[in-house]
């Protein structure tokens, strides 16, 4: 044993079977032992080793079924085989379902689980030659797919690497290859890896193991806490723990670091199908390794599991995501003929006009381009040929630095000058921008930033000072001028100004700016407002934004000499794209229900603006604060020709009161998300012929050019599980496909999965929004996928008994919860009363029989709230998945809070 580690560790004892374990099969157990080697027909001599393992061979002869090949799982430390039971349970439950059969052999490794504690130290190379030894004896061939965890991912891709005539896939969990010279182990591993703290942490104490248990998302139930604790009970029993932590090579010199430099360069050349899960909350593989990884194996696919840690397998559905993974890419074992190793991440895309053309186009024009409203000292004009020319200076200042084509720049920075002139000089570079607004809020914009890994980070200072406070990743560069002090605080390298100063001279000394990225290379991720779930990274292509531009310059008629109004600000963002005038109204960008009717006016007055663009919470609050607008300001909302409002459902009522501020304007609500900004549009004439009609929901209107709607029909258990239709009257999952639309998650497997499952159609997206297409071709949205309610009755979508509610006299806004099981769910109404009420609280008899006669499905209980709750980004749309649980709390007997 390595210095630090008591005698007690070398107590000797056989492999044993587990006592009865939630979760786990007896029938899965067995003991099986690998005969002593002596080495005389070359190699180590190698003693006697009984082994106990998982296995599902005995159960697949029961189901009569023969397997397409074997799942072979290795377990870390301190863990053992029953880290893999998910995994073994849902093989059986797929091949009784008549799906492929795999088998799964789940090994427990010496000195670890109940496998044989041989009282001596294995090393890395030991441990991979020792299951080989197994494999060896349980006689396993081809095909074979690798799945690791933990240090076990190590020991199970050393296994692969030396078995590739076995091997036609390797999986993995939260582990790590490589240590870098230039960065120390995780701190949890140094601090166990003290000499006067190892054997105690590991081996005389149960305090490594109870660690690890602890940090586990969501927290483990006390059974299966207890059944990871079964195999280390006492410390004879937990020597192979410290064995482990000190065989971490933690630097060259370490006998290990050998065989990890063996295996990490094998695992670079491994040509197979690979599959990479990762649990971000982990504090001991850290998001680093994930990058050595991903860089080693570059064809991998990658799901990063929000919220989950280090116990991924507890944490996360990791059997799902294998035999989902397994079925795309080993249907029978084999990857189908003519496969590449994984399929392409973006559709195919045609040549088209670089994002920054009209920037040339316009770079000798004095004319306005951008108009800062919220400038220090009042609003601030930037020319075409200004614009331009910051645009280049700071591409070439980046390029300089050592910024290349690949690397993310994440921005944090406010919408205005600075921002359009870092975001077209880094994509002319080639360079991914990385957009993740403040609206996300700091903690799900520390997610996003995070997830992203980005190389750089150019931001204004209080962006600055949250990246060195939380730790995200990235060579920072200020857009402000910084005390030195405070520099080396933020760990600031360069100002933006020393950027463009040193792009200029560069320019000016005759050197060209890289050669322009292709169509297809990525340009940007943008985030998701995180309204139903975890902000999602959207990667878009130079084609695919480029789509977005020509889509928006199509159906709007937007383009050179258009002034622009642009209170969303992606729309800010592609002002330059389009050749527009644009300005940023002085607003809290995170809240858009800041904007007022004034600062519109002085905006279009300032642009000369013709075309506004608005959320419907900031056109909500521009209604509301209308009183404030003089003779002049009315006079200027006069000249726009053209309003739209998005982001989620704009009542007629609010079109109407905005058009009375507008009175020239032809009133739009365009439908999309961020994966596809424009995919269906609807005017105000329209929406009040839509009003009329008898169909569910609110109508978004026909497809906008080049994109097709589609529905996949509803089951009874609110499953999208329909081939695609355009017939009328359909209810079900609303996909789309267009140019424009995304090219994937980043680094998100299982939702570009599922995003584009039965779509068939490379530019197709599931939008997770239900609705419907009628008669005449116009789509009606009915809410979202998760919030869709399934009773006993029927299902129930959303939206449609929501606007009825509404129209009920002393409600203001409604939200539909469901709870209860899949099948049997209640319909809960949850609304805001007008006036509004003071606390949460059961409605009175009378506004309950109100809302149950007007609902049109069976309501079993109606509740009141001061205020709706709803999502950070655009602050109007209901979280119904909120609402839903805080409605099972209170009307369970829990407290009646606001939810």
């Amino acid at each position: 044993m390595r210095s630090g580690l008591p005698r007690v560790a070398a107590a000797t004892a056989p492999a044993t079977p587990p006592p009865p374990l939630p979760g786990l099969d007896p029938a899965w157990s067995r003991l099986v032992t690998v005969p002593a080697r002596d080495g005389l027909t070359g190699g180590a001599d190698r003693p006697e080793r009984s082994w106990h393992l998982l296995d599902t061979a005995s159960s697949l002869a029961a189901l009569g079924v023969d397997p397409v090949g074997t799942l072979l799982c290795v377990h870390g430390n301190p863990t053992w085989s029953y880290l893999w039971r998910s995994v073994l349970r849902t093989s059986l439950e797929l091949a009784g379902a008549g799906g492929p059969a795999w088998r799964v052999v789940a090994v427990d490794q010496l000195d670890m689980g109940f496998s044989e504690r041989t009282g001596q130290q294995h090393g890395l190379a030991d441990r991979v030659r020792d299951l080989g030894a197994l494999t060896d004896e349980l006689e396993l061939s081809g095909p074979v797919v690798t799945l690791g965890h933990d240090w076990g991912g190590v020991v199970s891709l050393g296994w692969a690497v030396d078995h590739p005539d076995l091997v036609v896939a390797v999986t993995t969990c939260n582990t790590a290859v490589h240590q870098p010279d230039d960065a120390p182990i995780p701190a949890p591993l140094r601090l166990a890896l003290r000499p006067q703290l190892l054997g105690r942490a590991t081996v005389l104490t149960p305090a490594f193991l109870e660690t690890t248990l602890a940090i586990a998302h969501p927290r483990l139930d006390r059974p299966v806490a207890d059944a990871y604790r079964a195999p280390y009970r006492g410390a004879v029993r937990r020597g192979g723990i410290g064995g482990f932590v000190a065989d971490i090579p933690v630097d060259a010199a370490h006998p290990s670091a050998p065989e990890l430099d063996r295996i990490a360069a094998g695992v670079a050349a491994l040509d197979v199908p690979a599959l990479i899960m990762w649990g971000p909350r982990d504090p001991v593989f850290l998001e680093r390794y994930l990058d050595d990884l991903a860089e080693r194996l570059p064809h991998a696919d990658v799901h990063r599991f929000e919220g989950a840690g280090h116990l991924l397998p507890d944490d996360a559905d990791v059997a799902g995501t294998v035999f989902d993974w397994l079925g795309d890419h080993l249907p029978d074992g084999h990857a189908p003929a003519g496969a590449e190793p994984r399929l392409p991440e973006h559709a195919d895309t045609a040549p088209t006009r670089p994002l920054w053309a009209a920037l040339d186009e316009l770079r000798d024009s004095d004319e306005p381009a951008l108009v800062e409203m919220a400038a220090p000292g009042g609003p601030r004009t930037v020319s075409w040929r200004l614009l331009a020319r910051r645009v280049d200076e700071i591409a070439a200042g980046l390029a300089d630095l050592g910024v290349r084509a690949g690397d993310r720049v994440s921005l944090l920075v406010t919408p205005g000058a600075d921002l359009t002139a870092v975001l077209y000089a880094c994509i002319r570079i080639g360079a991914v921008v990385v957009v993740a607004d403040a609206g996300l809020g700091l903690r799900g914009l520390t997610r996003a930033v995070r997830g992203a890994r980005p190389d750089w980070i150019i931001g204004a200072l209080p962006g600055l000072g949250a990246a060195r406070a939380l730790g995200w990743p990235g060579r920072r560069i200020a857009t402000v001028a910084l005390p030195a002090p405070a520099r080396r605080a933020l760990r600031v390298e360069h100002t933006l100004l020393d950027v463009a100063r040193r792009g200029a001279r560069r320019l000016a000394e005759g050197a060209a700016l890289p050669a322009a990225p292709a169509s297809d290379a990525p340009a940007a991720v943008l985030f998701t407002s995180g309204s139903t779930g975890p902000a999602k990274g959207v990667v878009y292509t130079h084609g695919q934004l480029g789509a977005v531009r020509d889509a928006l310059a199509t159906q709007y008629d937007v383009g050179v000499g258009t002034g622009l109004v642009a209170g969303f600000a992606p729309f800010a963002l592609l002002g330059p794209a389009l050749g527009a005038r644009s300005v940023a109204p002085d607003m809290d960008v995170t809240a858009p229900r800041t904007l007022t009717a004034r600062a519109v006016a002085d905006s279009v007055t300032a642009a000369d603006a013709t075309v506004v663009f608005l959320s419907p919470a900031a056109l909500a609050n521009v209604v509301a604060t209308a009183s404030a607008l003089t003779d002049d300001d009315r006079a200027a909302l006069g000249r726009v020709r053209l309003f739209l409002s998005a982001g989620a459902p704009v009542s007629a009522a609010l079109l109407a009161a905005a058009t009375e501020l507008m009175p020239n304007a032809s009133a739009h609500t365009p439908y999309g998300m961020t994966e596809g900004l424009l995919m269906t549009d609807v005017d105000l004439d329209g929406v009040r012929a839509a009003a009329a009609s008898s169909d569910e929901g609110i109508c978004v209107g026909r497809p906008a050019a080049n994109v097709r709607v589609r529905i996949a029909p509803l089951d009874a258990g609110g499953l999208p599980t329909g081939g695609l239709t355009e017939e009328p009257g359909v209810t079900g999952e609303i996909v789309v496909a267009a140019p424009h639309v995304r090219d994937r998650y980043d680094r998100l497997w299982r939702q570009n999965r599922v995003s584009r499952l039965g779509v068939n159609d490379p530019r197709g997206h599931r939008t997770g929004d239900v609705g419907h297409l009628d008669a005449s071709g116009r789509l009606w949205v009915e809410g979202r996928l998760q919030h869709v309610v399934t009773t006993a009755d029927g299902v129930v979508t959303p939206v449609g008994a929501e606007q009825r509610i509404e129209a009920v006299d002393g409600v203001g806004r409604a939200g539909i919860a469901g709870i209860g099981p899949n099948g049997t769910q209640q319909v809960v109404a949850v609304v805001e009363t007008v006036p509004s009420t003071r606390r949460p609280g059961l409605a009175s008899p009378a506004l309950s029989a109100a809302v149950r006669a007007a609902a049109g499905v069976r309501v079993a209980a109606v509740l009141t709230v001061p205020v709706l709750p709803t999502d950070i980004r655009h602050n109007s749309k209901v979280d119904r998945a909120r609402l839903s649980r805080w409605a099972a709390s209170v009307l369970s007997g829990g407290r009646m809070v606001r939810p």
